[in-house]
Formats: structure tokens, sequence, C-alpha cells
């Protein structure tokens, strides 16, 4: 599990190779389901659409939801979730070489659209995206509550003895007691101003640098939960590890980390040819919540299932779809 932005200038290159070259990889969705309470009478039947996602096991179920969703109202569906990075996925968008994915607000109000500063309100912030976005030949659908954001995060057991509560908890316990508070974060958080360095100016935390220990995402969540080694970790709102570890999350109560809400993100031309697909997405992001992320994303990433089949089981739970 990976903060929808994560990793960017790593895959830049290869991702716009693959863009650029038209990337037409994938397989055909070959589920018999039919219609629940979304895709009567079949509005996408003649369609063929493409389906894409990011390569982290939550994008990765949200893009097979909307294929399987493609598939129930009568559409042939090539699925094409699992690009490397973020780029291919939203140039495959921008480009029409996918019909649809899930996006969110922040990675496209900071990343893509470029600028610096996220709007506090989220759903101001999906609006703002929303508008901005049309000229790139980007539909934004409603966005959902399911918000993949930074948080810290302190295990149960230890937090029974500083019942810390939120972020300016954390700062005056790291005043008061200075020695009380370490923190194990990635290297990329360390040094981002939407990261650690940013989040202790907000707050007027001061944490010494020998007590900043760096380490690779997943050793975060054990490190907080089974050793004394850090106090509060860095972790991602919508982690499937934070229950299954028992760690209680900080409230950002000052609101400094921007909104990550997943919304759905149609290549426009496809919208303006199937503007059925929104009735047909929009129930489906009104039921995703942050909380449904976390169950869904432990099943893959703690319980090893397969992300395809999380999202049907979720969808066929949830009486959208049917199994044929």
């Amino acid at each position: 599990m990976r903060r929808p932005g994560a990793g960017l200038p790593v895959v830049l290159a290869l991702s716009l190779v693959l863009a650029g070259c038209g990337l037409k990889s994938g397989s055909p969705m070959v589920d018999d389901v039919a219609p629940g309470s979304v895709g009567q009478g079949e509005p996408l039947k003649g369609a063929s659409l493409t389906v894409t996602s990011k390569n982290f096991s939550e994008n990765i179920i949200l893009g097979q939801m909307i294929g399987l969703v493609f598939k129930a109202a009568g559409a042939e569906v090539l699925d094409r979730t699992n690009l490397p990075g973020s780029i291919s996925a939203r140039e495959a968008i921008v480009k029409g070489d996918a019909d649809a994915m899930y996006e969110y607000t922040g990675t496209a109000w900071i990343t893509y659209l470029g600028h610096a500063e996220p709007i506090v309100d989220p759903l101001k912030q999906w609006e703002a995206v929303r508008d901005e976005d049309r000229k790139n030949g980007v539909t934004w659908l409603p966005q959902s509550t399911l918000n993949n954001t930074y948080a810290l995060a302190i295990s149960k057991k230890n937090n029974t003895k500083y019942k810390l509560k939120t972020l300016s908890d954390a700062a005056a316990l790291a005043k008061k007691d200075p020695n009380a508070v370490s923190i194990c974060v990635e290297n990329e958080f360390a040094a981002r101003d939407d990261g650690l360095p940013g989040m202790e100016k907000a707050y007027g935390m001061s944490i010494p640098a020998s007590h900043i220990r760096k380490m690779d995402a997943g050793i975060i969540y054990t490190q907080v939960s089974k050793s004394s080694s850090c106090l509060l970790g860095e972790v991602f709102t919508t982690d499937g590890r934070i229950k299954a570890m028992d760690l209680d999350v900080l409230q950002d109560d000052k609101h400094f980390f921007p909104n990550y809400n997943a919304a759905p993100v149609i290549h426009t031309a496809t919208f303006e040819k199937y503007p059925e697909i929104a009735g047909l997405l929009d129930p489906v992001s009104r039921k995703l919540t942050t909380e449904v992320a976390q169950k869904l994303n432990a099943k893959v990433d703690v319980d090893g299932d397969d992300p395809h089949e999380v999202a049907k089981e979720w969808l066929v739970a949830e009486g959208f779809i049917k199994e044929g």
C-alpha cells in the first residue's frame, strides 16, 4: 500500500515511454456477472471499454470494481490495471488508451496540475480539480469519502500510557518530554514539504534527528506495533495494516496533510459517448469510505487475497452486481 502519488520520479521516464507508445497490454475480463442495483438494462451493451489503475493494492481493487461494473452493465472490458506508478495510468486516461480509473484529488491537484498548496475543504478540492482538468480531456465523477492520505499512528499498547488523539497532542508530548517521542518514516516523507518537515513546522513540533528513523513503509507498521524503537510511525490512512496491527491513527487536527479522496476519472470522449457511466459508478463511490478501504486493502496486503476477487466479493455483497 502506498500513497497515491508516491514514487513518481522513479517511474516517470518509463511511464511516459509506455504512454507515448500507446501501450495496449491487458486482458479481457471474462467474469460472468450480471446487473444488481446498478447496470439494469445493460446500458453499456455493445461498448468496448478499457479500465486502468496504478500498481498498489487499493488502486488495483478500485480499478477492478470499475471493470466489473462495466461488465455487468453489458460492456466488453479490457483490464489494464496495475500500470507502473501514477503517470502511466494518468496518461492512459488523458490519451484515451484507457477509459476509466479511480484517481485521487490531491495527486491531481499537486502532481498533475502543478499546485503547491492543497485546498483544505475536500469538496472544494474535488471541484477545483474537476474544473481545471476538463481542459485535459478528463471528466471527474463525484468523489468518495475514501481519503488515502498521510497520518501518524501509535500502537494501542503504547497509547494506553500517552493517550494521544491528535497531532497537536503528539507535538505537546514532544515539547514536554523530547525523549519520549521517536518516529519511523520513509526517506521520501522525511524530506517532503508535505511530509515530516512541513508537519513539524505546522504543529510547532521539533523531533531530534537522533529520534527520526528512516525505513521502508512496510517495516514501519511492524516497528510501531511490536517494538519500542518507534513511538510514532508514518502510515497511510486507508492501509489495512492499521487495524490488523492494532494501531491508533492520530487526527490531523490542523488539516496539514492534503486530501487524497478517490474519484472515478473518465476519458471525456468516452463519457460523452456513454454518459450512463455516471449512474453506474456514483452509487459505488458513495459506499467507498476510508474504513471500507482499510478492510479491502487488508484482504490483499494482510491475507494475500487477489484484488480482483476482493473487488468482486465486495460488489456482490453490496448488491451492486450479481454473479451470473
